[in-house]
């Protein structure tokens, strides 16, 4: 049991942070894209369209924080001061972004100052996740043991992280507004989609590339052999999904391109966990390491079963009450 339950909580972060990435991630793509939407009215439409959900989307970023902090403190005393900055810029953002949701509605004169402040919050919340990410694959260490301080999470990795996150959450709103919506905030979102496409795949390629330059045991692992043949359809089925996505763009099964997003998400989520496993941070602590004691995980593990199905059923019921198109006058709007 002590070894399985340090697997088993890694198993439940790294779920409940790809739920954050896919439920949150559409729904800022759609505030990263808002500005430049035709007009006001499909502005409406798109802030609709998310309008019942995002909120709880959100709910996975308390979860994920919170079962770090209990099952693997080691880890959060790491990523925590390393990472002050850009964790409270995106706290910020996203807290200002929420502002906006609420006030653009009602405003009248300065409806034009939410629809930025909405996007930038977007934008910005997107570009710290991804620079954290970058910077946390890049390895990171606390600044009391690596003599570093707090911009040490800047770096030319980082940066292409933080943009390329921006660009596959513009692919996921741009895929959730072909689902959800029709007209001309649709075929917006069908001119906008392929752009974000070509973006997302440039910099999935770019830090596909990158990542074992910077760890010679990440290479190892892809590039030694028998590995290579192994982990061979990972780049392959993410270029055969990029160009799945392209082909159903434009085509009427509107859902294809946001479950093909999702699956591409997905598979560089895989590729990711191949790469760091099974390192709790990156190429210095394993999970093992870094994990809480058993009496504490027991505990936490307890918690988990009772409230992730309570969690998942609550969000999944709200997806299924507001399934459907929307318009730009729904919810009293």
């Amino acid at each position: 049991m002590e070894h399985a339950l340090p697997v088993f909580f890694a198993l439940v972060l790294a779920f409940g942070i790809g739920m954050y990435v896919i439920a949150d991630g559409f729904d800022l793509g759609i505030g990263i894209l808002f500005t430049l939407a035709p007009g006001d009215t499909e502005r409406d439409e798109m802030m609709n369209s998310i309008a019942p959900v995002w909120d709880g989307n959100e709910t996975w970023l308390v979860l994920g924080g919170t079962l770090l902090l209990g099952a693997f403190p080691v880890v959060y005393s790491v990523v925590l001061p390393s990472f002050y900055i850009p964790i409270m810029v995106m706290l910020f953002a996203l807290i200002f972004r929420g502002i906006a949701f609420e006030f653009r509605f009602r405003a009248s004169r300065f409806r034009i100052v939410w629809d930025w402040a909405f996007c930038l919050g977007s934008g910005l919340a997107a570009l710290m996740q991804g620079m954290m990410l970058g910077s946390f694959i890049g390895g990171v260490a606390p600044a009391a043991v690596s003599g570093g301080g707090i911009l040490d999470f800047l770096s030319g990795f980082a940066i292409a992280s933080g943009l390329g996150t921006v660009a596959g959450y513009s692919l996921l709103g741009a895929t959730w507004l072909i689902l959800r919506t029709e007209n001309t905030v649709q075929a917006f979102a069908r001119r906008a989609a392929p752009w974000a496409l070509g973006l997302t795949l440039a910099f999935i390629a770019l830090i596909s590339i990158w990542t074992p330059l910077i760890h010679q045991s990440i290479a190892h692992r892809w590039f030694s052999m028998p590995n290579i043949f192994y982990l061979s359809p990972v780049p392959l089925l993410t270029a055969l999904l990029g160009f799945s996505i392209w082909r159903a763009i434009p085509r009427q099964r509107e859902e294809r391109p946001f479950i093909l997003t999702i699956l591409l998400f997905l598979l560089a989520y895989l590729g990711l966990g191949i790469s760091i496993w099974p390192y709790a941070i990156p190429q210095s602590v394993t999970i093992w390491q870094a994990a809480s004691s058993t009496p504490t995980l027991i505990f936490l593990g307890v918690g988990t079963l009772i409230f992730m199905p309570i969690v998942i059923g609550h969000l999944g019921y709200a997806h299924w009450v507001f399934r459907g198109k929307t318009t730009s006058n729904l919810y009293g709007h």
